[in-house]
């Protein structure tokens, strides 16, 4: 099984140093994400789900990590994650079933992380 926030946690580092390679691009790209996600007419926790959706149906693991943890800092109920998951499964099909099993197991992840006390070392 896959430890989602952890493997989101790994692939952030990767991400840094492909900033430091190539800023143009990723400068270019950041800039695309906070233009598509800035609320207008659709709030920031449906894009996210709509990212969500795209994510399953296009099977990109690591896209599901990310746009899961996100929809939930935005507020995303498992309600909402489920309906969106089954809007996936409708148009991707068969393979989009067995990613939105990834993003259900992603979501109960962070969820569970983010319900958990923190602990500081004594």
């Amino acid at each position: 099984m896959t430890n989602w926030p952890e493997q989101t946690k790994d692939l952030s580092g990767h991400l840094r140093i492909l900033r430091s390679g190539a800023p143009e691009v990723m400068k270019a790209f950041s800039g695309l994400a906070q233009a598509a996600l800035a609320p207008k007419a659709l709030d920031c926790k449906t894009k996210e789900l709509i990212a969500l959706g795209i994510a399953v149906a296009l099977r990109c693991d690591d896209c599901i990590g990310f746009h899961v943890k996100a929809a939930l800092e935005q507020g995303a109920s498992r309600d909402e994650v489920l309906e969106t998951l089954g809007m996936a499964v409708y148009m991707g099909a068969g393979p989009s079933v067995m990613y939105a099993s990834h993003a259900l197991d992603a979501f109960e992840q962070f969820k569970a992380a983010a319900t958990q006390p923190v602990t500081t070392a004594a």
